[in-house]
């Protein structure tokens, strides 16, 4: 079989910057989007059971840092489809050595890249551009009494934002500051 996908390992492990292969001619391009037999290559073995769309309007915006707790982890598949998008993911895995260490990628139109974000991260993005839109893949659907969230502001991650914050929710400014989290126990 031909591969549609380069697999990027990232510093964190199970975390993996997914590059795309159009197929482009003069009328444009052809891309696969996803391949559950080739997204098994990095342990990819679940099914996509909701596929989510965001539409963030204004520069500088950010969104997250979402998570959900067990019983209903997530794997999530993030592309951008519009726009330019600094997609983060953090380490939420208790046990982890890479406990509440992030990493940032650029996703956009241009770039044909995804993050893979296993269970136990947190994800969240900043608009580099306005009208940007993604795409997401989970693993699981929503469930509202799982969900957590970590403050993309805390100084304890550190996260290095390329732009200014011009717009965050009201709900997302409000998510707790680490100070006693313990992490997301995985199996």
């Amino acid at each position: 079989m031909n591969s549609r996908f380069d697999f990027y390992e990232t510093p964190i492990t199970d975390l993996y910057r997914v590059d795309r292969k159009p197929i482009c001619d003069s009328r444009g391009f052809l891309c696969r989007f996803f391949c559950a037999e080739e997204f098994r290559k990095i342990g990819f073995t679940h099914t996509i059971s909701q596929i989510n769309q965001t539409l963030t309007k204004k520069k500088g915006a950010v969104r997250g840092l979402h998570f959900q707790y067990p019983p209903n982890t997530e794997v999530k598949i993030v592309t951008c489809i519009k726009g330019k998008v600094f997609d983060v993911a953090v380490d939420v895995r208790r046990n982890s050595p890479t406990f509440l260490r992030w990493y940032g990628v650029e996703l956009s139109e241009e770039n044909s890249s995804s993050l893979y974000i296993p269970e136990g991260f947190a994800h969240g993005f900043q608009t580099l551009t306005e009208d940007c839109e993604l795409i997401y893949l989970h693993s699981t659907p929503y469930r509202p009494d799982s969900e957590g969230a970590l403050n993309v502001l805390d100084s304890r991650l550190s996260i290095d934002w390329p732009l200014k914050i011009t717009e965050m929710s009201e709900r997302d400014r409000s998510h707790s500051l680490i100070v006693e989290f313990k992490g997301v126990e995985m199996k």
